[in-house]
């Protein structure tokens, strides 16, 4: 799975991991590990981030063809 986390901080005024972090309660750790694709968050943490960002789930995290979930 990829993912667009990166890209959404940027856009959202180049938010930093560690707010976005708090913002959605977790550690920046794991906001970096989902970044690297390392990391592969729970559904409800999904939904926090996309409401973070003002996007739908499916606009952050890209489940590529042929990718077993």
């Amino acid at each position: 799975m990829t993912n667009k986390v990166r890209f959404h901080r940027f856009i959202c005024g180049e938010m930093s991991q560690s707010l976005l972090a708090e913002k959605v309660g977790v550690s920046r750790q794991t906001i970096a590990a989902i970044e690297k694709g390392n990391y592969s968050p729970s559904v409800w943490l999904a939904i926090r981030l996309a409401r973070v960002f003002h996007a739908s789930v499916e606009s952050i995290f890209i489940l590529e063809e042929g990718q077993n979930v």
